[in-house]
């Protein structure tokens, strides 16, 4: 016969369990992340997103660079640009940066596993979790 204690030990190891997978597949707040995409021609950057543990966010484009802000409840997200520095662009990459902002404003729902989250919309966007 088991013991009491040993049941509730079991028990309280398995919650502790599921919520620490439920916390690896929340919302990455407080992490860098990396656009699981191609360099334009002619560089070698790849966007990524840093988001603070409130959502703000700090981006760097394939040439420009600017901040926002992600509103998160559930499943639901909300991505708002704030001001995007231009830098000076050649003509291709500006209008890269521009789609991807475009993209992710207007993103709708997330899912994320393990390390990759995406970002679903009109343009789905997978973003990878940047390792140490």
């Amino acid at each position: 016969m088991v013991s009491l204690k040993r049941m509730v030990c079991a028990v309280a190891a398995v919650l502790l369990m599921s919520a620490a997978a439920r916390a690896e597949d929340g919302f990455p707040f407080g992490t860098e992340m990396t656009l699981e995409a191609l360099p334009q021609p002619g560089s070698k950057r790849i966007p990524n997103i840093e988001i603070g543990d409130n959502g703000e966010v700090a981006l760097e484009l394939w040439c420009k660079g600017g901040k926002g802000q992600f509103s998160v409840a559930g499943n639901t997200v909300i991505f708002v640009p704030g001001q995007i520095q231009d830098r000076s662009c050649p003509p291709a990459r500006a209008q890269a940066d521009d789609d991807l902002v475009t993209a992710l404003g207007s993103v709708e729902t997330w899912k994320r596993q393990g390390d990759v989250l995406t970002l679903l919309g009109p343009k789905p966007l997978r973003f990878r979790v940047n390792g140490n």
